[in-house]
This record gives C-alpha cells, structure tokens and sequence, in this order.
C-alpha cells in the first residue's frame, strides 16, 4: 500500500479521536473554542459516533483492505454528511464560524476518499 494511503487515514482518525476525546477530557475548552451549547449529552453523542470510524480509518490503514471501494464510500458519506451539518447549522446561525474549519477538513477527506474510490481496481 502507498505510503499516502496509509498516512492519509490515520491523519483522519487522529484528528476524529482528537474532536471525539475533547469533550470528554476538557469540556470547557471544546465549549470555548466552539461556541456555548445547550445541549451537552448531544456533543458527547456525536464524539462517540466518530469513534468507529476513526477505528476503520486505523483499521483500513494498517490492513490491506479487500473491501477498499465499500469503505472508500462509506467514509465519503461520512465526511459529506459532517461537513453538511457544519454548514447547515452555520449558515442557520446555530454553530459559530469555528465550524467552518471542520466543514474544510470534512470537504478534504471527502475528496481524498472519492479519489480513492474511482482509482479503485
């Protein structure tokens, strides 16, 4: 496996278990950089839901993946629909202008997954 499609993946799971682990270990500062949030037992709920995908990412880039197109797919989903929310609930005025930094992470991956997916064998 190339080099770039094993560094690609485990930059991608790092930076998920970072934003995953953040809230739990340092609330205050995730609400500081990210804006004050109502809802705290929904921030937790979602770092959670990014831990298995950052295992698949860790998974895919240690691992000669046989499934490489069903996975390449299935990360471009999960990079869309995030940078969607971002987006979304910035543009609605929910979320601060921080947010437009993970849409920009988000639409990066996105791209290097669907790259990955139509150079598939």
């Amino acid at each position: 496996m190339k080099t770039v499609h094993r560094i690609a993946p485990l930059l991608q799971a790092f930076y998920y278990l970072v934003t995953a682990v953040w809230p739990f270990v340092h609330l205050q500062s995730f609400l500081y950089v990210t804006g004050p949030k109502t809802d705290i037992w929904l921030v937790k709920t979602v770092s959670l839901l990014l831990v298995p995908y950052a295992v698949l990412l860790i998974d895919a880039a240690l691992l000669s993946c046989q499934v490489r197109r069903i996975f390449s797919l299935a990360m471009s989903i999960c990079c869309a629909s995030l940078a969607g929310i971002d987006l979304y609930y910035y543009l609605s005025g929910t979320i601060s202008a921080v947010y437009l930094a993970d849409f920009g992470a988000e639409i990066i991956f996105m791209l290097y997954w669907l790259v990955r997916l139509y150079k598939s064998p």
